[in-house]
């Protein structure tokens, strides 16, 4: 009980926060990355996906890995979640009821959306696996094609819109959660501030930036 008690400290959940999210910020990089064996065509991109479901072989069975590690994800988002809410009730329950919103002139648009814009990006990977991982979104989606699923679903604009969308919003949230994070494990000197902005800065452009292409090439036609 007691560490449970620590763990619901401002700190504890800082760091609950921060270790849940290099867990997430390294899939997110890993996966655009994956997804980057679009521009190699079909064959390649779909051996990929088959390639992530014989990982582990002969000791573990087919797609055994890869349900771990998703098991693995859906706990660091779900300590991600629980600890960002508790931080928000708490941070509402230290406000005097006669509280007005002052934005400071240091906030950036990126810190002041955070809170909703985990929300929205939540609800994003929701309907994304909804679309390419199981295909209920997709009625073109055929089992073990990434390739041909993916350019079906970019081909509808609104759907490559929502994800260009999406990922502008998880691009502002990688920046302030990099941003934060060396803060939030204790890595805080003002020597290391400008290399800190810098690279939230690079990894939230890298991994934007490659997520976008995706919907605007099969979009523009540059991918068939």
């Amino acid at each position: 009980m007691r560490g449970v008690s620590r763990l619901r400290t401002a700190v504890g959940l800082k760091v609950l926060m921060a270790v849940s999210g290099i867990v997430l910020f390294g899939f997110v990089l890993a996966h655009m990355a994956g997804n980057l064996h679009l521009y190699q065509g079909a064959e390649r991109m779909n051996a990929y996906g088959e390639y992530l479901r014989e990982v582990g072989a002969p000791v573990l069975g087919r797609g055994e890995a890869l349900w771990i590690f998703r098991i693995v994800l859906l706990a660091a988002v779900g300590i991600h979640l629980w600890s960002a809410w508790v931080t928000t009730r708490q941070s509402w329950a230290a406000r005097p009821q006669d509280y007005v919103r002052r934005e400071t002139v240091d906030a950036s648009y990126a810190s002041r959306t955070m809170r909703w814009g985990g929300v929205i990006i939540l609800l994003f990977v929701l309907y994304h696996l909804a679309d390419l991982t199981f295909g209920w979104a997709n009625p073109a989606f055929q089992p073990g094609h990434p390739y041909e699923n993916l350019v079906a679903s970019f081909q509808r604009w609104w759907i490559a819109g929502l994800y260009i969308v999406a990922n502008l919003m998880l691009g502002l949230h990688l920046y302030h959660g990099l941003w934060s994070l060396f803060q939030s494990l204790g890595w805080n000197n003002p020597r290391f501030n400008a290399w800190r902005r810098r690279f939230a800065t690079l990894f939230a452009w890298v991994v934007t930036v490659g997520n976008v292409s995706f919907p605007v090439s099969v979009w523009m036609g540059w991918v068939k």
